[in-house]
């Protein structure tokens, strides 16, 4: 058993923690949509051919935001296929996936299930293959009140009300090659400007994410967020950041330390933007949308294999990353750099929601079911509200063959409005239990509410339909707490979430 020390005061304030911090993120990929959230004739399907299954499974898991159509299937996509009677919408070749969109699912459709789920909309313009035109076009359709040529378009398809967007994306990942339009910095600067300025002219109350880069090792990172926020710094509000992780060495040491450079990520693009900031002499703060995020790389063999037999399919089980344990320990020690930057990070997608690299799966036609990543994310959005505070901690820590002096014990703590205290925090060491210590003196009379554990022997274990609850949260062992001040035990390899209520 080694020693650790945390210490929180209600001083140590980071900032409030925006709700949208815990979103997801749907794609037209794979079985997201088609098999996922949408599957008329299942048994669990309500009038609207939503699995009412997997809607449960989303409430539960606390989703506040839901970005959408893409990713790179927006950089080639028509926003106008996809309104209008189902059968009069074209079915199109998706190239970005190599498979084929019905189009069966689209806007009216999004925008009810987000109001059915109880989230709000995050919707992404195609700045790859379109431009400002186009995305002014789908504001006016989207969020005018009536009298113009889209938004009576809008009433003639059935929603008279405006649907209310008030969050948009300028694209997506346009750094990148891969990317349909990929543009080079200054060109995809100057149209996300002009896309910007147009969506606003159309509805000034919209907030706008522009596009960072797409990791942090691009060739580009940081002259990238320099150049494109020099162009359009004026008219977007947050400026967007895409990270995966995976373990395909089997380096676990390594793989639980990744959060150190989601940390450095986080720091630069949050100096970039100051030091634009400050050359354009601006009154004005553009904060951070980390909206993909997660563990992806399970399935890229599978993915190749699924492409080569069926090229053009539709709803292909595509990157359907089976997580472990040891992924949901690394995705809780991720939402935690979340809560620590909320001074900055004010927007975040777990990416993505159903199927594809996802916390829920799904049978088509059967059964539905979370992974072990699903438990982490529930506790940070269900527990995670309030006012990130900075813990002090003072922790063993390890060398591994990527990180020097990485703590074993990984923190981040969340004052509510009650005046309770929610502490979240990942062993990393494989072999030892942490007996940590706690002083919260600062806070007044506090009790142990609850310690909730997610462990398993295994770091292999997973998920799946014939054995849903292998990995699951049980409660931990807890420990000792009187007068601000405490003794709690964190096992080996293990997510805690320690609840701690005013007396």
């Amino acid at each position: 058993m080694q020693n650790a020390k945390l210490t929180l005061d209600r001083d140590f304030v980071i900032g409030p923690i925006d709700p949208r911090l815990y979103g997801s993120f749907v794609e037209h990929l794979g079985r997201c949509v088609y098999g996922g959230l949408y599957e008329p004739g299942h048994p669990a399907a309500d009038e609207d051919g939503f699995r009412t299954d997997v809607l449960a499974l989303v409430k539960d898991l606390g989703v506040t935001t839901i970005r959408y159509p893409g990713g790179n299937f927006v950089s080639g996509f028509q926003w106008e296929d996809s309104i209008g009677p189902r059968d009069s919408r074209p079915v199109r070749l998706d190239q970005a996936w190599s498979t084929t969109e019905p189009n069966t699912f689209g806007l009216h459709e999004y925008i009810t299930w987000c109001r059915k789920a109880g989230v709000q909309p995050m919707y992404s313009v195609n700045l790859g293959t379109r431009g400002p035109a186009e995305a002014r076009d789908l504001v006016e359709y989207a969020n005018f009140p009536g009298g113009s040529y889209w938004s009576d378009l809008r009433k003639q398809n059935g929603a008279e009300a405006p649907f209310g967007i008030k969050l948009w994306c300028l694209g997506n990942e346009m750094d990148g090659s891969w990317q349909i339009g990929h543009k080079t910095a200054q060109e995809y600067g100057r149209v996300a400007h002009e896309a910007g300025k147009l969506m606003k002219w159309m509805d000034p109350d919209i907030e706008l994410v522009v596009c960072g880069s797409s990791a942090s090792d691009m060739p580009t990172f940081v002259d990238w967020e320099n150049t494109v926020l020099d162009e359009c710094y004026d008219t977007v509000d947050y400026i967007s950041l895409h990270r995966y992780y995976g373990n395909p060495t089997g380096d676990t040491a390594s793989f639980l330390a990744r959060t150190v450079d989601m940390d450095a990520f986080i720091q630069t693009v949050a100096a970039v933007c100051d030091a634009v900031k400050g050359k354009k002499h601006s009154e004005k703060t553009v904060n951070l949308s980390f909206d993909e995020w997660n563990v992806w790389y399970h399935s890229g063999q599978q993915d190749e294999e699924v492409l080569q037999k069926n090229k053009w399919g539709r709803a292909l089980p595509l990157l359907e990353d089976v997580y472990t344990f040891e992924d949901a320990l690394l995705v809780g020690s991720m939402l935690m750099t979340l809560i620590r930057h909320a001074d900055r990070v004010k927007i975040a997608c777990l990416a993505q929601l159903v199927n594809v690299i996802a916390p829920i799966m799904t049978e088509d036609g059967g059964r539905a079911w979370a992974q072990t990543i699903y438990y982490p994310f529930l506790h940070a959005a269900r527990f995670g509200r309030g006012t990130s505070l900075r813990p002090l901690v003072a922790s063993p820590a390890y060398d591994c063959s990527e990180y020097r002096n990485v703590p074993y014990l990984d923190a981040a703590a969340v004052l509510h409005e009650d005046g309770g205290v929610t502490v979240f925090c990942v062993n990393r060491s494989e072999e030892e239990g942490i007996s940590l210590e706690l002083d919260f003196r600062a806070f007044g009379e506090l009790s142990l509410a609850e310690h909730i554990l997610l462990h398993h022997p295994d770091v292999q274990a997973v998920n799946t339909a014939d054995d849903p609850d292998r990995v699951r949260p049980e409660p931990g062992p807890g420990g000792t707490f009187e007068g601000g001040r405490g003794r709690v035990t964190i096992p080996a390899l293990s997510w805690n979430v320690l609840r701690f209520a005013q007396k």
